[in-house]
């Protein structure tokens, strides 16, 4: 049975798949990263698992993969398949497609940076199908973006298109850790507003979802910390749209699983600074943690043929099914 592996890694955990042709969901695993063991261990965790997935794929299907394809974080340079670097990893210009491939037995290997994956299959088979132009933002630890065109991601020509997060949205602002001050990451981030609220609330262990819960009962304190979230957060989105012009505007990540506890202030912030621009589409993103396993499996399909594509998108629909249910 035709399939490709595709796997996402995190800085905690990777989440892998193996996909048929024929548009079925094989096989689901996931793994601890295990970065506490250090950049070279990390690395071969990547690739003993993958190891592991082409032998269960051949064991069970009578043939071995046909391509893979890996979301990692970080700096990615896809056109040379090479990880540049992590923070959380503490990896450096590791040749990951050509160490993937010679450990698979040289099958293709696409290589894709973790959040512009994600917005690949948020875009193809999520939240942003049958939108010709769209733009995903996961608000999380960080705040990063994917700027979707056509079907595709665009990368940008050094790979950094999408970096939402590092827009300044108030000069002056918390220091960032890419050396600026007031960027919208260290306003409008799930970390953000665990530390704001933490802060307010006087509880050193409370976090975002407390804050949001806060929120939905009133508690004016709590009120105040997620509106200043959010107007930084609106601050920061009307700049992309003035830029791209997206018709579909996909918020996902931690933060977004407050539901219209964040998403009713969020449009209502956004609408209220608009001018000239045209309104998009507000939308909670549809395949939470497994669109960046999900796009990977994408990108795999994407080295083969057009018919193999489309039946990856077949099979992703049958887990969104099952992820929403």
């Amino acid at each position: 049975m035709r399939h490709v592996i595709a796997l996402d890694v995190g800085g905690t955990g990777m989440k892998a798949a193996l996909v048929g042709a024929d548009g079925t969901l094989l096989y689901e695993a996931r793994r601890a990263t295990g970065r506490e063991r250090g950049p070279d261990a990390v690395v071969e965790t990547i690739l003993g698992f993958a190891a592991e997935l082409r032998a269960y794929g051949e064991e069970r299907y009578g043939e071995s993969a046909a391509a893979a394809g890996v979301a990692v974080p970080g700096i990615v340079d896809a056109a040379q398949g090479i990880a540049v670097y992590a923070a959380n990893l503490g990896w450096r210009d590791v040749p990951m497609r050509d160490l993937l491939g010679e450990r698979l037995g040289g099958v293709p290997v696409a290589l894709g940076h973790d959040v512009r994956t994600g917005g690949l299959a948020e875009g193809r088979i999520g939240a942003g199908r049958g939108a010709d132009r769209f733009l995903f933002v996961p608000l999380g630890t960080g705040i990063a973006g994917a700027i979707g065109i056509g079907g595709a991601i665009e990368a940008g020509a050094h790979g950094y298109a999408g970096e939402i997060g590092h827009v300044v949205v108030r000069p002056g602002g918390p220091e960032c850790g890419c050396g600026q001050r007031g960027c919208l990451e260290t306003l409008a981030s799930a970390s953000a507003v665990s530390r704001a609220w933490a802060a307010a609330s006087g509880d050193p262990g409370a976090d975002a979802a407390d804050c949001a819960k806060a929120v939905a009962s009133g508690d004016e304190n709590a009120v105040r910390v997620w509106q200043d979230a959010v107007d930084a957060l609106a601050d920061g989105l009307v700049t992309a749209l003035t830029l791209l012009d997206p018709r579909t505007l996909i918020i996902g990540g931690g933060l977004a699983e407050a539901g219209e506890t964040l998403f009713t202030p969020l449009r209502a912030a956004v609408e209220a600074r608009v001018t000239f621009q045209k309104l998009p589409e507000i939308v909670p993103a549809a395949l939470g943690d497994t669109a960046g396993c999900l796009g990977a499996g994408l990108l795999a399909w994407d080295l083969l043929d057009t018919p193999g594509t489309a039946a990856t998108s077949d099979a992703s629909e049958t887990l969104t099914t099952e992820v929403t249910a």
